[in-house]
């Protein structure tokens, strides 16, 4: 869906889609494209593991009947009046959901926003190749690297097309490019794995191959000689990369759909605070070249920026149309189509930086755990309970003293918002971001 040609034959497709589910006697229709492509080489040790290509197409159509709605799913080639007349019979045998519809006619987007999501640069296999090699390369020359792990490189494009019964039609299209590298430092018992990557809509974007893998090298290398620290309470700080999640579990206690199913810890706590007063969180689908921007969403609704949690308060949930609904709400414009079904979500989240920098949050604690990575699902979503196993850094004196492995965090969710100090290192390159996070309080369990 690069270029017209290829837009037009799937708009004429999501058209047609909508115009036979009306004629088969649905009351209102909508229909998706989805289309994207991709290429990826992966390497290890000089040495191509595999070379991958894909390609794929694929249509959604929802029709409602009354209160009673149903989705069908089939590829590109597929015959829009049989499927229209399939998805028409399923609504009618389906029980009535009274939250479900269209979204409202003012709601949509009037104009297709250009964000700068689509870069034409057409990158080669073998230009991926000599990437994900250099990558690997940079990373093994890191002295005390022992192996590698695979290093890859990719590119790609996706893109939909959206037309609904009551009159729009929208599309966009978006491309991806990656490279990565995982290497392995140390030797026996003592070997360990870390990884360095990146991802950009721009290839231009990207950080060079070599910065990679010399970044992915210096980590693994970093965590030789890794042991337990004490039982007890700890102050931690939390890498970027790890808060991230810490952002993401945020993002999916305020999503309307978990708030009506009452599935969520923050259910009942609209306008109240949530965080601390150094916590703002935003979420832009309009951002330029943003990771998850979007001119509509995916029910051709335009969102706009959402301050989410403004000084600590919770101002908004993620609503698409039907959960909007449900809680007595009009939809934000976080509907997000996966497959044949539309619930809330996060676009470019961030938990917005404060005022301190990474090093003077570490220089602030005598003594405390700086973590790197966690492993585990132990995140309860309804009760806010949080147990992770972590590694990374035990800190002594403002300093980093050594490596930290085999340990476990804990703590509630709740908690751990009101006890959040942000630095200033945010970086905004993903779809959910955050800086360097101190979170007081917490319990360890180790040695």
């Amino acid at each position: 869906m690069a270029d017209t040609s290829d837009a037009k034959k799937l708009t004429d497709r999501v058209a047609s889609l909508v115009e036979a589910a009306k004629k088969a006697g649905a009351d209102a229709a909508d229909a998706i494209a989805v289309r994207g492509r991709s290429t990826g080489v992966s390497v290890r040790l000089g040495k191509v593991e595999a070379t991958e290509s894909s390609e794929a197409e694929d249509v959604s159509l929802r029709v409602f009947v009354g209160q009673k709605v149903a989705s069908v799913s089939a590829t590109a080639a597929s015959d829009p009046r049989a499927l229209a007349e399939r998805a028409v019979a399923m609504a009618k045998v389906s029980p009535e959901d009274p939250y479900q519809g269209l979204a409202d006619p003012a709601l949509l987007a009037r104009q297709m926003r250009d964000l700068d999501l689509f870069d034409a640069t057409e990158v080669s296999a073998d230009q991926l190749k000599e990437a994900a090699l250099a990558a690997e390369a940079a990373a093994l020359a890191v002295k005390g690297v022992t192996n590698s792990a695979g290093s890859g490189a990719s590119a790609g494009l996706g893109g939909i097309v959206l037309a609904t019964s009551h009159g729009f039609i929208g599309h966009y299209v978006g491309s991806r490019f990656s490279r990565s590298a995982s290497v392995i430092a140390g030797e026996g018992t003592g070997m360990e794995r870390d990884y360095e990557f990146s991802s950009r809509q721009h290839f231009a974007d990207l950080d060079a191959p070599e910065d990679i893998g010399r970044k992915a090298g210096e980590r693994a290398v970093r965590r030789i000689g890794a042991r337990k620290a004490t039982t007890g309470p700890v102050d931690v700080v939390f890498d970027p990369r790890v808060a991230r999640g810490i952002a993401g579990h945020l993002a999916g206690a305020i999503n309307g759909a978990s708030v009506a199913r009452k599935t969520s810890f923050l259910r009942d706590m609209m306008g109240k605070q949530v965080a601390a007063s150094a916590i703002t969180v935003t979420d832009e689908p309009l951002r330029p070249r943003g990771q998850a921007s979007r001119p509509f969403d995916g029910e051709g609704v335009e969102g706009e920026k959402l301050l989410m949690v403004e000084k600590g308060v919770l101002n908004h949930w993620f609503l698409s149309t039907s959960a909007a609904r449900e809680l007595g709400l009009i939809t934000n414009g976080r509907g997000s189509r996966s497959g044949s079904s539309v619930s809330p979500s996060s676009t470019n989240l961030a938990i917005e930086p404060g005022e301190h920098s990474p090093e003077d949050l570490i220089k602030s604690l005598k003594s405390g755990f700086y973590v790197t990575e966690v492993f585990g699902q132990g995140v309860d979503m309804v009760t806010g309970e949080y147990s992770r196993g972590a590694s990374g850094f035990w800190i002594e004196n403002g300093e980093l003293a050594y490596p930290v492995a085999e340990v476990t965090i804990a703590s509630n969710l709740k908690t751990m918002f009101l006890n959040m100090v942000p630095a200033n290192d945010l970086d905004r390159n993903f779809g959910t971001a955050a800086p360097t996070l101190l979170i007081e309080g917490m319990t360890l369990a180790g040695a």
